[in-house]
């Protein structure tokens, strides 16, 4: 009864991240919808496009190579593994060993590196320039995400997230100036990998400006809507992995009971509410920066992160 209780337990999570990726999309868009004064899409928008994009047949270019056709498939799976991993509602699901900041980010990378190789593949001009863009905004933003992390290892040490969620939900924490700046160094990361406001607009439609769309311009049926649904769930995969890091307030335990599984999802759907609402109201208070900017924004991520490290490094405490 325990490895079923295991499995079930697992599968629920599996199942939560990829039914609430599109709801969160969706919530966030109306509420930016409301904040501009205007009534915005339905919450459920997200859900009938891609049930419309599954419905429609898949045109391809007659260029495009087998790899074309694979890699939404590769995408999709590495980003829904990658998302599941995360804990959730509970701690110590059958996978939580497997569920290492280090593996998480090198699933990330690997999606992100078959994306690019797919915008690359038919020959546009508009894939490579996105191609090109993403390429450049990785090699900034993965070494502060790893610095991120080595930071935030430090301090739990560990780099399993349900170590990590158990050390920082406890009092031996404290307050830490190195974990605020690991914090606000997640942040920016998140905004970059994820091609939000400022670094990229995920409404617009502009050729000389847009990253990742432009990668996907190619795309079309049920490949459009794998790359759509893998977008969506990195989204949910970042304001995830804030919350089980740096709000793991009410997560359950390895070993509790049904009533405080439900209890830590319902605290899990209300982070995932309060994160959405302040991502949807800083998108709304800033405009997207030029694209010769973002070094910048993102050197100021591994600036903080490199001082989180070296601030835990040399104080040990901080």
């Amino acid at each position: 009864m325990n490895a079923l209780g295991d499995i079930l337990s697992q599968g629920a999570q599996m199942s939560l991240v990829l039914g609430l990726a599109p709801l969160l999309t969706g919530f966030v868009r109306k509420v930016k919808a409301r904040l501009l004064r205007r009534r915005g899409p339905p919450l459920l928008q997200p859900y009938r496009d891609l049930i419309r994009l599954m419905r429609k047949d898949v045109v391809l270019a007659d260029n495009a190579s087998w790899l074309f056709r694979v890699i939404p498939y590769l995408i999709f799976a590495g980003t829904w593994v990658a998302a599941s991993l995360v804990p959730t509602f509970g701690n110590g699901l059958l996978f939580s060993w497997t569920a290492d900041l280090i593996a998480i980010i090198a699933l990330l990378g690997s999606a992100r590196f078959f994306q690019a190789l797919a915008g690359m593949d038919v020959g546009t001009a508009f894939g490579g320039i996105g191609s090109s863009r993403e390429v450049m905004i990785a090699s900034l933003a993965e070494p502060a995400m790893l610095i991120t992390v080595f930071s935030v290892a430090m301090i739990a040490g560990s780099t399993q997230l349900p170590n990590v969620a158990e050390f920082m939900g406890s009092d031996a924490v404290g307050l830490r100036v190195s974990l605020g700046m690991a914090f606000v160094a997640l942040t920016i990361v998140a905004l970059a990998e994820n091609a939000r406001i400022p670094v990229d607009n995920p409404a617009t439609h502009l050729e000389l400006t847009m990253v990742h769309e432009a990668m996907v311009l190619e795309y079309s049926g049920r490949h459009l809507a794998l790359i759509d649904l893998s977008s969506q769930l990195k989204l949910l995969l970042y304001v995830s992995l804030i919350a089980c890091v740096f709000l793991p307030w009410g997560t359950a335990a390895a070993d509790a009971g049904v009533a405080r599984l439900v209890l830590g999802a319902l605290l899990y759907f209300g982070k995932l509410a309060v994160l959405g609402f302040l991502l949807a109201v800083f998108e709304t208070s800033i405009a997207k920066m030029r694209v010769f900017r973002i070094p910048e924004f993102l050197g100021a991520a591994l600036m903080l992160a490199l001082l989180a490290t070296l601030l835990r490094f040399v104080s040990g405490s901080m």
